[in-house]
């Protein structure tokens, strides 16, 4: 394998930023993003950039952010602990309905998804299932200890949506690997508590730095120094989002299973091999031998061994991956193909005609409520999964059947 070397941008005032994009584009307003980030005075060593980096909100999709003594609430964003679950069953692809709509509807039907609409949240629990009040209770005790000091966080829908999909580019699917064997992955976070947290800690540091916010870069990069007031309860209240958007998936996986053992008909085993893991998070780590915080934004933990997730489109492959725990990466990878355009870019440019053709294979919904999630909006995952070949090794190529979206 011929190997390949990041690109590196040095900056005067900075860190400099390792980019492993070779042969993917970057887009000039992410390129400047992530200058602007590099500047922050505390971040450890450099900027690790993946080859799905896009334009974000406060820092760049795709990048890896280590830092020491502060963080950046804005980097981390509102959809903490958003990830990947997959579940790798004993069906082939023979065992599936010959047609997949019965099963796809029953599994719409088993998980709440969708989007909120003023009060109506149509992806939320109606009458929250026995499972999901189980989870909840495990992590109620930590809730009440966050919402004791930060009130406005109890009435978010937590208890709700625990076991509920959410709306954009979460989503169910059900694949195929190389050898016909059906897998079930899914793609979710926090939910709506999760984006209260996250919401409230930015605009709490925004508040803290109200001094100093017009010598920023961008005024999004604003944090919170280790020692300071909110510093400490952030990252109580970030490990919790997180813990509670692993839970969300297990219980989403849980009722996919049940539903395609109904629909199906067939016994079948799906515990064969199971991968659970955050893209959007903030934890502690040790690297070059300083422990550090880590926010990967857009990105994924890929230490060597580790197993690890990466989707592409609603339309396109993805891979089930193990981790070569590359250290000037900071043992991480992509977290899927990343956008090649806007949502409100993809829906001026495409119609329903378009997502029928680019989804002809898939099972799925084919509206203009989807079209911001068309394939043509992401980039070629063939060029990113290319681009990070010493990052990780690929086990399984999935290609979706059944594609639920919210």
């Amino acid at each position: 394998m011929k190997r390949t070397t990041p690109q590196i941008l040095q900056i005067a005032t900075g860190k400099p930023i390792k980019l492993w994009t070779q042969g993917v584009p970057v887009e000039p307003e992410a390129r400047q993003q992530l200058l602007n980030t590099a500047q922050m005075p505390f971040i450890f060593k450099h900027l690790a950039v993946m080859p799905d980096v896009h334009l974000g909100k406060g820092s760049t999709i795709g990048s890896v952010i280590p830092t020491v003594g502060a963080v950046i609430p804005a980097a981390v964003g509102v959809d903490i602990g958003c990830g990947m679950i997959a579940v790798r069953t004993s069906l082939l692809a023979g065992d599936l309905p010959d047609n997949l709509h019965g099963l796809r509807s029953a599994i719409e039907q088993a998980v709440p998804h969708g989007k909120t609409f003023g009060k109506h949240d149509q992806g939320a629990w109606a009458d929250v299932p026995k499972a999901a009040d189980q989870a909840w209770r495990a992590l109620a005790g930590r809730f009440e200890a966050i919402t004791n000091k930060y009130p406005r966080l109890e009435k978010t829908n937590n208890r709700q949506h625990l076991g509920t999909l959410g709306g954009g580019n979460h989503f169910i699917e059900v694949c195929l690997d190389e050898t016909n064997r059906v897998w079930f992955m899914l793609h979710s976070g926090s939910r709506g508590v999760g984006n209260a947290i996250g919401s409230l800690f930015i605009e709490l540091a925004k508040t803290d730095m109200r001094q100093h916010l017009a010598n920023l870069p961008d005024r999004d990069l604003a944090y919170f120094e280790e020692g300071g007031r909110h510093f400490a309860d952030y990252l109580e209240a970030v490990g919790w989002a997180q813990d509670y958007a692993q839970q969300n998936r297990a219980l989403m996986m849980q009722a996919v299973i049940a539903t395609a053992r109904r629909v199906i008909g067939k016994p079948f085993e799906a515990h064969l091999e199971a991968v659970n893991c955050h893209h959007n998070y903030v934890q502690q780590e040790r690297h070059f031998g300083q422990d550090v915080l880590v926010t990967r934004k857009g990105a994924l933990s890929a230490q060597r061994g580790e197993l690890g997730i990466i989707p592409g489109s609603m339309g396109a492959k993805s891979f089930i991956v193990r981790g070569l725990g590359n250290q000037e990466a900071f043992c991480s990878c992509s977290h899927g193909a990343g956008r090649s355009m806007s949502r409100t870019q993809a829906k001026k440019l495409f119609g329903v005609a378009d997502q029928i053709r680019a989804t002809a294979h898939v099972e799925c919904r084919k509206d203009k409520e989807v079209i911001d999630e068309i394939p043509m909006a992401y980039k070629d995952i063939d060029a990113v999964m290319q681009a990070q070949r010493e990052l990780v090794e690929v086990l399984h190529t999935l290609r979706q059947v059944v594609c639920v979206k919210g």
